[in-house]
């Protein structure tokens, strides 16, 4: 829909509740205004914690509702299960969102996704929550909480819908939750090869984290 700076954006989502087919690219249905920055296999689907809804509406006395931020997915945890949050889930996480029977790590015909980076904060936060409140770059202060959400990469192709059970299915990089991430890339400090090459190693990391990282690596 028309945005603001005489733009277009899809950034605002509304829940729906038909199945979705999903591929490589995201969510069928799903629509990015601004292709260079936005979608694309490694951006395929967008989850943001509710959690970060909560903080924003608590900080700034607002009422930011639940999808104004452009993501495609929210979860609610059950049965004494933690809340998906930037500091529970880790690159290089796969879950399975559906409700197959997993038989070593495989499920029919339900969705599977990796995390491979955690979503910048751009300007059109700013620009989608400016008409709700003066305060000029909310999107810093998400990015300094480091409360923006995660992409996903899709690892296998099916269909989505509202109200399916989710389930870790491997977690191979146990130490790279998404808050350390942000922690590491945001850090005015360096640091010793030993904390830095691990994150380095992750395969299905994106680049450009990694280049953010290479950076930090303490020198002599």
């Amino acid at each position: 829909m028309p945005f603001t700076r005489e733009e277009m954006s899809a950034i605002d989502k509304a829940p729906i509740n038909a199945p979705v087919a999903v591929d490589f690219m995201g969510l069928t249905t799903d629509e990015q205004a601004d292709r260079r920055h936005h979608g694309g296999p490694l951006k395929a689907v967008h989850q943001l914690a509710t959690a970060t809804y909560d903080k924003i509406n608590a900080e700034f006395s607002l009422k930011v509702r639940v999808g104004t931020l452009g993501e495609n997915l929210t979860t609610e945890a059950v049965n004494g299960l933690l809340e998906m949050t930037e500091a529970t889930v880790c690159i290089g996480d796969v879950f399975q969102y559906g409700q197959d029977e997993i038989i070593d790590g495989n499920g029919g015909d339900s969705v599977q996704v990796r995390i491979v980076q955690p979503r910048r904060p751009c300007y059109k936060i700013n620009d989608q929550i400016g008409q709700f409140t003066k305060v000029p770059n909310i999107a810093s202060w998400v990015s300094k909480q480091g409360i923006a959400g995660w992409y996903f990469q899709v690892v296998r192709d099916g269909t989505i819908s509202a109200d399916l059970p989710v389930y870790l299915i491997e977690r191979p990089y146990s130490f790279a939750t998404l808050e350390k991430l942000w922690q590491l890339s945001n850090s005015k400090e360096t640091f010793a090869a030993e904390v830095i090459e691990p994150w380095l190693a992750i395969e299905c990391l994106e680049e450009s984290w990694k280049k953010v990282l290479a950076k930090k690596i303490k020198k002599g």
